[in-house]
């Protein structure tokens, strides 16, 4: 990724016209026709800034809101009576946020930030616009979600099949691999917010057996994670433990 993409998906605030959008002005994301970015200006109804640690969805809590993630990470989880969280998948730039509630009488989970978020705030009754005026975005919506549920179908196998070892090693180059398709990647390095405590919710471990597992990967020279980042100083490495495969990056649906 070129030096100006990658500067374009740093944190800010979203701006008020789509056509200023600095996502947009990058080749990460697909292009959209001028009619098409029209009336997705006008489906936004607002948008929004929260610091880290707010609640974006409350879980079994209706909203009505569809948002796109502008700026920073977040993840979506579900909890059980006694408090455990599951994390099922961390969300960055670009990424849609809150379909899943069209299809039931409130969120099914819950969205949290880990870091101050910038995020396009869409009224959920607007999709049937959306859907019957311009089914090229409709067919956007489905492919966004189709890849979270995919996502989701690699952490299941993560969590059911593969290793601490492997888990944690997975988890380290699915992130790295979708910051780095993201232009936010440099010299091997990546922006990581997320604590041990993240990770252990995500891959179904304790905290215990992620601290050391971590410090086994860290021991073997294959990453660092210092002050907030990600360095992999063996990738390759890292695939092979993890069974990592990945395909050639292809352009993503920005709504």
């Amino acid at each position: 990724m070129d030096t100006a993409s990658a500067a374009a998906i740093q944190p800010g605030t979203c701006p008020p016209a789509c056509s200023a959008c600095r996502l947009r002005q990058t080749q990460v994301f697909t292009s959209v026709s001028a009619e098409e970015l029209q009336f997705i200006e006008a489906f936004r109804s607002a948008t929004s800034a929260l610091p880290a640690g707010a609640t974006i969805l409350h879980e079994q809590k209706p909203n009505g809101k569809l948002f796109t993630l502008y700026s920073g990470w977040a993840f979506r989880y579900k909890t059980l009576s006694d408090g455990r969280r599951q994390i099922l998948n961390f969300l960055l730039p670009g990424d849609l946020i809150g379909l899943q509630q069209e299809f039931a009488e409130g969120a099914l989970h819950g969205i949290e930030a880990v870091t101050e978020v910038s995020l396009c705030v869409f009224a959920r009754d607007g999709l049937w616009d959306l859907f019957r005026q311009y089914p090229s975005l409709g067919y956007d919506i489905t492919w966004l979600n189709a890849r979270e549920e995919g996502f989701v179908d690699d952490q299941l196998l993560s969590t059911g099949r593969r290793n601490a070892t492997e888990r944690v090693a997975m988890l380290l180059m699915h992130l790295y691999r979708r910051l780095e398709r993201l232009g936010l990647a440099e010299d091997n390095t990546v922006q990581f917010p997320i604590n041990q405590q993240h990770i252990a919710d995500a891959l179904g471990l304790s905290l215990v057996h992620t601290n050391k597992t971590l410090r086994r990967l860290h021991q073997l020279g294959l990453h660092e994670i210092a002050n907030g980042r990600l360095r992999l100083l063996n990738p390759r490495a890292l695939q092979r433990i993890a069974d990592f495969y990945d395909t050639p990056p292809r352009k993503v649906p920005l709504l």
